[in-house]
């Protein structure tokens, strides 16, 4: 069984170089993923002069571990949103999803991309009995903003009631991302930001050996870690997933369970690809548990993996995703709660909007600096959640040696805490990384840091 993505693997890799000199531009995007791709595809033909660099590989990172669905039935998320702001500003996301599946199939068409796209029917069900009224609820909402929606069975998996929407579509993301960049210049990789500083109306942004100067700066890194006028860690949390890909003969499918814990199924040419266990990353430590829990669901449908892997979304307090300006001419794009292709996609066409000054009507909405019931009280609550959360899930924790200041695991030793924010690390068996349960960086067996917001490697004692 090979422990990393399936989009990872069944891939033709294009090779982007390193950043080797100093810099100036005009805008440069910090993220190689598809908000990142999505931005500089849309800058690219302008008569601005855009970089993208990534800390890793292009492609590689949160968008090679999501299951490829670009749909907007997404779980709960519609009603969430609902409950936390209003019927129009869910209204007014649901169409965000609609432009955005839209935009994509455009850009496929118009830019020849071979991405395995398919149009695969929907589902949201439920196996709860207490959950059937809100799901048929959620029907007529959907109904009402013009989804033409249908109840539907379901024999995969254990369903009390189910609707269905023909319209949505299937992918391969990293493909479509390599498609968006193919033949483009000032693309880099393996070249990190690790520092942003204002000066004179530019910002310098620091690599381990240069300087890119810059106007405008887009943070397309999925956790903002360029953080500090956002305050990310009082508007949302990380929640964590588990997937597997096996060989399964099955019908072309596009499922997901209505709540928490989700199921979330999709078949990609003979694969099925199985989401479950899905949990606040400072609530659970136990990835091994979690993989296993994952992987008994998949053998009762008597599967055999050959992937694992899993992955971390960000989710914010209302359910709707920071898009936009955090201070002058710096401009993220985050909190995706777990819907992040389509929203990725729209994100690249807001941020460029917003650059180039053109009307968009989803810049508001989005705002990072909205204000809303639950921007105002949900922060601290949260904080003390996650917190009190972290602290359990960290005693729980069985599977390494502690002392004061180090970690060992079959002969590699390690410094004990995140270079980002100090927290405790916690070893991932499965996938043989060092995964820090506050904030979501991850660290090779050696050390090497692949995940943000850390952008720093962990000391190596052997």
């Amino acid at each position: 069984m090979k422990n990393m993505s399936i989009w990872q693997n069944n891939i033709k890799k294009i090779n982007f170089p390193k950043l080797e000199e100093n810099r100036e531009v005009d805008v440069l995007i910090i993220g190689g993923g598809i908000t990142g791709a999505s931005s500089f595809y849309h800058l690219s033909n302008t008569n601005l002069k855009v970089m993208l660099v990534e800390k890793e590989k292009i492609g590689m990172s949160t968008t090679s571990r999501s299951t490829g669905k670009l749909t907007y039935m997404q779980n709960d998320l519609i009603d969430k949103i609902r409950a936390s702001t209003s019927d129009k500003d869910a209204g007014k996301y649901l169409d965000s999803q609609k432009e955005a599946l839209s935009l994509i199939k455009e850009i496929i068409k118009k830019e020849n991309i071979n991405c395995d796209l398919e149009k695969v029917p929907s589902i949201i069900y439920t196996n709860k009995e207490s959950e059937i009224t809100k799901l048929k609820d959620l029907k007529n909402f959907l109904g009402q903003n013009n989804i033409d929606i249908s109840e539907t069975k379901l024999s995969i998996v254990d369903s009390k009631y189910a609707i269905k929407v023909l319209d949505t579509y299937l992918f391969n993301p990293v493909k479509f991302v390599y498609g968006l960049l193919k033949d483009k210049k000032n693309i880099y990789e393996d070249t990190p930001i690790l520092k942003i500083k204002e000066e004179n109306g530019y910002y310098l942004c620091y690599t381990n050996e240069h300087i890119i100067k810059t106007h405008w700066v887009i943070i397309a890194s999925h956790y903002p870690y360029f953080n500090i006028p956002f305050i990310f860690p009082l508007k949302g949390y990380l929640e964590k997933s588990y997937l597997n890909a096996s060989k399964y003969p099955l019908d072309k499918i596009s499922l997901i369970s209505y709540s928490n814990p989700f199921i979330s199924i999709r078949t990609y040419k003979d694969y099925l690809i199985y989401l479950s266990n899905s949990h606040s990353i400072n609530n659970d430590t136990l990835d091994k548990k979690n993989f296993l829990e994952l992987l008994k669901k998949v053998n009762d449908l008597k599967l055999n993996p050959e992937y694992l892997w899993s992955n971390i979304d960000i989710m914010t307090n209302d359910g709707l995703p920071y898009i936009g300006s955090i201070k002058n001419k710096m401009l993220i794009a985050t909190g995706y709660n777990t819907w992040g292709l389509l929203t990725g996609i729209l994100s690249g066409k807001i941020l460029s909007d917003i650059i180039l000054k053109k009307q968009n009507n989803y810049i508001e909405i989005f705002s990072p600096s909205r204000i809303n019931v639950n921007q105002i009280i949900y922060p601290f609550a949260n904080l003390y959640k996650n917190a009190s959360g972290y602290i359990k899930g960290f005693k729980k924790n069985k599977q390494v040696k502690y002392s004061l200041n180090t970690m060992e695991y079959k002969g590699n030793l390690v410094k004990r805490r995140c270079p980002h924010m100090k927290c405790n690390l916690i070893l991932n068996e499965i996938e043989n990384t060092w995964d820090c349960p506050c904030h979501g960086s991850r660290f090779t067996i050696d050390g090497k840091c692949i995940q943000a917001p850390s952008n720093k490697d962990i000391n190596l004692h052997k």
